[in-house]
């Protein structure tokens, strides 16, 4: 072992947290209606399954793209020979068109700015090396998303400080929360250099206010800071209000935008709104020259190869098809979250409420034996080992307070959602009456009593 780095030879990536680890459990034992009907069901999974058949028509139509054909001949060799990367200009215009078009055309992208990054991981790191030195740091909002642990931190050197939001008034961001979160960097002796938020949040399923965003601005412009605003599901707004990107808020703040302006900067890939994370496709838009030559440098390190963006601008172009699948998706995404609040309802389990997202904020603290977050991890290895669904734990999420977890819903087939929450019911139902039971009530009188549950449940 000594003859390897450091960083190879301690665990420091952050795959460690009950996030990864739930994951872990599922590929041992995947859930398949036939074949596997006991098995663990994914929920931990954010990935937008529910309109592929929209994008598999579009390549259906349009054989010669996927065949690598520009205007009836092969555009093969010019594709195999490209290796520029600061990418294809096409593709980076028909990226800024969807940015724009998504945010309702009320702020406006230049492709000179956009920089392409393999997918939004790698846009976020390089976003930190580009801004802070090892052992400086950023705020981050609680909860967020479990990756950031491993993404933000684990090359660059980088801290996370945590900004605790509170469920009394919907986890939303507040002027005393940041304050807050800064003194606490200053007591560790932490530079801080910027503000990461999720917007919309990933795992609250909420978008931002303007009131919030107008916090935030104000905030940096107090300290100096920098904000990424990383808007990965901007696309995903299926109900009021609406999303509202930063640059929105910079443009019409009464404040000098010009103060800020080269301070902001947007991560966002085509994973969750064109549901095509195994392509690998994410930017950085930054409004800071020196910001965007760095970023374009480090992206050698990891390019979208050249067909996929071929592939892309193609698709993106074809704006009829684009504005239909947006809203299509959307549509089904409300649908969907939907049949997820109302099953957990019915098995007495209520959510943050939600307009945005592939996954639901849920409120499980009434099923607790203790407020605690060794109560959580209890809670959270019986619903991953006893019901078999693999949900994340809020504290895999930094949340501050036990008992609230992310669940996801866009992932599977609406069978498996009914099989899922037909599981939960069982599961709530016999352990309300495992609490109603006198205190003669045995461990095993309480397996059988879910395990009868279980079976009518996978009939």
């Amino acid at each position: 072992m000594h003859m390897l780095s450091t960083k190879a030879s301690k665990d420091s990536h952050g795959e460690d947290s009950s996030y990864f680890l739930g994951w872990r459990e599922y590929e041992k034992n995947p859930f398949h209606p036939i074949q596997n009907p006991a098995g663990i069901i994914q929920m931990g999974l954010a990935e937008n399954q529910l309109s592929f058949d929209l994008l598999e028509s579009w390549l259906q139509r349009n054989p010669d793209i996927v065949g690598l054909k520009k205007d009836g001949s092969s555009a093969f060799r010019e594709l195999a020979l490209f290796q520029d990367y600061h990418g294809l200009p096409a593709l980076k215009k028909e990226l800024v068109d969807f940015l724009a078009k998504l945010r309702g055309n009320r702020s406006k992208f230049v492709y000179e700015k956009l920089v392409l990054t393999a997918g939004a991981t790698p846009a976020n790191e390089i976003l930190m090396f580009c801004l802070a030195d090892p052992g400086e740091a950023f705020i981050l909002p609680t909860p967020y998303y479990p990756g950031f642990d491993r993404d933000l931190k684990w090359r660059t050197g980088v801290e996370i400080v945590p900004m605790h939001c509170s469920s009394s008034n919907g986890f939303r961001i507040t002027s005393s929360a940041l304050e807050q979160a800064y003194q606490q960097a200053q007591k560790q002796n932490l530079k801080v250099k910027g503000v990461l938020v999720t917007n919309p949040s990933n795992p609250l399923g909420i978008t931002m206010s303007k009131k919030e965003l107008n916090h935030l601005v104000a905030f940096a412009i107090d300290k100096d800071i920098h904000i990424i605003s990383d808007e990965i599901y901007s696309g995903t707004v299926f109900d009021s209000p609406r999303f509202v990107s930063i640059m929105e808020v910079v443009n019409e703040s009464s404040v000098d935008g010009a103060v800020i302006w080269n301070r902001i900067h947007i991560v966002y890939s085509l994973s969750k709104d064109l549901g095509v994370p195994g392509f690998r496709v994410g930017m950085i838009y930054s409004n800071n020259e020196k910001v965007v030559a760095a970023a374009t440098k480090m992206s050698s390190f990891g390019l979208v190869s050249s067909q996929t963006q071929y592939l892309l601008a193609n698709l993106l172009s074809d704006k009829k098809f684009t504005s239909k699948y947006i809203e299509e998706s959307q549509r089904r995404l409300k649908r969907r979250k939907e049949m997820l609040v109302s099953g957990l309802k019915n098995a007495g389990i209520r959510c943050l409420k939600s307009n945005a997202g592939l996954f639901c904020w849920v409120d499980l603290r009434h099923l607790l034996s203790s407020s605690t977050f060794e109560a959580e991890k209890e809670l959270w290895k019986r619903i991953l080992w006893e019901v078999g669904l693999n949900i994340s734990p809020g504290s895999s999420c930094h949340c501050s307070e036990p008992g609230w977890f992310r669940i996801c819903f866009a992932n599977m087939s609406e069978d498996t959602l009914q099989v899922a929450m037909l599981r939960m019911k069982a599961f709530t139902d016999s352990t309300v009456s495992t609490i109603q039971c006198s205190n003669n009530c045995t461990q095993q009188q309480y397996v059988k009593q879910y395990k009868f549950y279980l079976k009518k449940v996978n009939c």
